[in-house]
């Protein structure tokens, strides 16, 4: 019965390692000492509510919790498992009150002592500490015990009180070394886990700078080429050489832009529009491009429905996700612009009948320098996404091969 009822102060002990461990991986004060100390006081608790009572005297873990607050969370978790401890003491009462508040404080000296730099140790260091550790507050607490039963003259060593207290040390230093030994599985874990993340950052910033640097340099490489032309024929064909040098040294200059656009939308000037104006607007732009395409523009908008928006901004965006549709279709097919409101919200929906995407296609709609055109370069979709995404909408896509693409546009509704 005896080493059950340590068995389960055991399970008690480990139950904190995966709580914590759980909010560590999802929670930014998953592994602050505040939580550490209350859910370790609460294992102390309960190893001290369920203790075993033999011999005149309760066997329990209760220090076991007091030394891994101490060591992984710091002093100040390990000062509020020391104040439970006290607490509980207080709540249970006994003859020996006073020895055991004694005894609590002198065992949390050595962890106290080992708070702050335990964590610089090593892995398999840290363990080894953890159970020397440990060591201490066995001694205290039989210490002074035995200075409790001695001051009454009651002290007789058995052969079975021996082998009670064998087995106590024994099972609370593994205890100590198995709990410690979680402990550092989590830890290693999250550093894992931050060292990929880091790993994904440093390739995709990688990624994003090939990207950057082939668009820009193609237009550049142009620029150079003409402006050599111009210096080996300065009078022949100037005009030509200008006006093409300049339209590439705009391109580099939009794709810039539009990383920029990207990396940190500025919403600056917004205001309050008719999403009907808004869209009629775009739709009159974009119509000569749809004729020269083949396809027909259509669109069936709602009056009377407020937004309140960047209008440059948005009209950038939608005219980038219009446009894509009409590239995307084929001569003779259509694209619909269609607009609607309910209490909260006004949806824009942009239909076209082109050569849809796959699943795996659309999965990818939005990453950066991602495009399924041969002359796009990936940026327009990303920008039109974080600037509506910035005005506090949302953007959904839906399509299949050979049937066309679905643009939902979410945007809130404007309300005095």
């Amino acid at each position: 019965m005896f080493a059950e009822k340590l068995l389960l102060h055991v399970l008690i002990i480990l139950i904190p390692v995966f709580i914590y461990s759980f909010f560590y991986d999802r929670s930014k004060m998953g592994y602050s000492p505040v939580v550490i100390g209350l859910i370790q006081g609460v294992a102390a608790f309960l190893s001290m509510v369920f203790s075993y009572y033999s011999f005149g005297l309760y066997w329990d873990l209760r220090y076991v919790p007091l030394v891994l607050a101490f060591l992984y969370g710091g002093p100040i978790a390990g000062v509020i498992v020391c104040i439970t401890i006290l607490a509980t003491r207080v709540y249970m009462g006994g003859d020996a009150l006073y020895f055991g508040y004694f005894s609590c404080i002198l065992a949390s000296i050595v962890p106290f002592l080992f708070a702050k730099r335990f964590l610089t140790y090593p892995p398999l260091k840290r363990i080894s500490v953890a159970i020397l550790v440990g060591i201490w507050p066995s001694f205290i607490s039989f210490s002074i015990l035995f200075v409790y039963l001695s001051m009454g003259n009651t002290i007789d060593i058995q052969s079975d009180s021996v082998v009670y207290i064998s087995l106590f040390l024994t099972i609370h230093f593994v205890s100590i070394g198995l709990a410690a030994m979680l402990e550092e599985v989590s830890i290693e874990r999250q550093v894992m886990k931050q060292e990929i993340q880091q790993a994904e950052k440093l390739n995709t910033l990688g990624e994003l700078a090939a990207s950057i640097a082939h668009e820009v340099r193609n237009p550049l490489t142009v620029v150079k080429g003409f402006l050599q032309l111009l210096q080996q024929n300065p009078k022949e064909q100037n005009d030509y050489y200008y006006s093409l040098a300049l339209s590439e040294l705009a391109r580099a200059e939009t794709i810039i832009n539009d990383y920029l656009h990207f990396a940190k939308p500025q919403i600056t000037k917004p205001e309050v529009l008719d999403s009907k104006e808004l869209l009629t607007d775009i739709h009159l732009l974009l119509e000569p491009i749809a004729t020269r395409y083949g396809v027909r523009l259509e669109k069936e908008l709602e009056e009377n429905v407020k937004i309140q928006v960047d209008r440059n901004h948005l009209q950038q965006a939608l005219i980038n996700i219009i446009k894509n549709g009409i590239e995307a279709t084929d001569e003779g097919g259509q694209v619909r612009i269609t607009s609607r409101a309910n209490r909260k919200c006004v949806e824009i929906v942009i239909e076209d009948t082109g050569k849809g995407m796959t699943k795996e296609q659309l999965k990818k709609i939005g990453t950066f320098f991602y495009t399924t055109r041969d002359k796009g370069t990936g940026l327009g979709t990303a920008v039109s996404i974080r600037i509506i995404e910035a005005m506090k909408g949302k953007v959904g896509y839906r399509s299949e091969p050979e049937k066309g693409t679905e643009v939902r546009i979410t945007l809130p509704l404007y309300t005095e």
